[in-house]
């Protein structure tokens, strides 16, 4: 383990591996759904069941610390609002723009994996998490890792409009806010309560963005009578929509949102650099996507870049 500390570091950092693998295929998996379904109606079709699960969980395991659901005291709403309008509403809002106004999606993508470099900085400014040298080190030579993975062998570097750009780090920017306000939630409240209720707050926004941009008609519209064939577009875009619904939208969130409370926001969200290694991974074991020895470079920059980072015991003064 690449820090000594105690059996919470360490199942937090379990934690965080398990989730970066589960969206580390919520990419593939998007753009299965996304070849039938409109992009706000993927979005109602996947977090409408997440919240609903997360309801029956929380109900039938009351007295579980990670999986009970605690009433949300009105004191708390604005924190729970902050998190919820960040992510994953204003989150997947500037994305979807990004990706349109950015030449690349190899840039887009590059771009939005940017968090480790913002979290110390929301971090040491909202909570006063002390950043170590092996922090900032890690997620430098982790980063530039991303990067080599990402870029290497493009077949193009143009950027395209820069309000790309500015959209991409304003998305990354209001995850990190979320991420700040994992940290900030009163410990009352259990790692799928705080989930549960961003998701919720963010569908609040989402249902009016999908009657104004898709509606009902998107659904009717569709041939449901595809779903007898297991192997046809939509029976293939429902089945991805159920791996985001139960993996990436319930387990990974409660998982990531469990050990980012244990080793902080810069520990947590360094992370993240981990899940273009993991992608290009999957599409070279399954899709024989060629991988060549630059990208083995920028994996192992990533993970050693990793292991630097979480060095450290502790770099939060809580």
């Amino acid at each position: 383990m690449p820090f000594s500390g105690n059996r919470t570091q360490y199942v937090a950092v379990i934690a965080l591996i398990v989730s970066m693998i589960i969206w580390s295929v919520s990419g593939i998996a998007i753009k299965h759904a996304l070849v039938v379904l409109p992009p706000f109606t993927m979005i109602i079709m996947r977090f409408i069941p997440s919240v609903l699960l997360m309801l029956i969980i929380g109900i039938v395991r009351r007295k579980h610390s990670l999986f009970c659901l605690q009433r949300m005291e009105l004191k708390d709403l604005p924190l729970f609002l902050i998190a919820g309008f960040c992510q994953p509403f204003l989150y997947y809002m500037l994305e979807t723009y990004a990706y349109d106004a950015l030449n690349s999606p190899t840039i887009a993508e590059t771009l939005l994996s940017t968090s480790p470099l913002l979290s110390p900085v929301f971090a040491a400014v909202l909570l006063r998490e002390r950043i170590t040298g092996n922090n900032i080190l890690g997620i430098v030579v982790s980063t530039v890792g991303v990067f080599v993975l990402t870029l290497a062998g493009a077949a193009t570097y143009s950027i395209g409009s820069y309000w790309g750009v500015l959209l991409a780090f304003m998305a990354v920017s209001a995850a990190v806010i979320d991420s700040v306000m994992m940290r900030k939630a009163p410990v009352k409240y259990s790692s799928l309560s705080f989930v549960f209720y961003t998701q919720l707050i963010s569908l609040m926004f989402f249902i009016p963005v999908w009657f104004w941009r898709e509606g009902p008609e998107a659904l009717r519209t569709l041939d449901w009578a595809q779903i007898s064939d297991i192997s046809s577009p939509l029976s293939v875009a429902l089945l991805s929509v159920s791996y985001l619904t139960v993996f990436a939208s319930v387990i990974a969130f409660i998982l990531f949102c469990y050990a980012l409370r244990q080793i902080g926001v810069t520990q947590a969200n360094a992370f993240n650099n981990i899940r273009p290694a993991f992608t290009a991974l999957w599409m070279f074991l399954f899709f024989g996507e060629h991988l060549p020895l630059i990208k083995w470079l920028g994996i192992i920059l990533i993970i050693f870049g990793l292991f630097v980072c979480q060095k450290q015991e502790k770099v939060s003064d809580y």
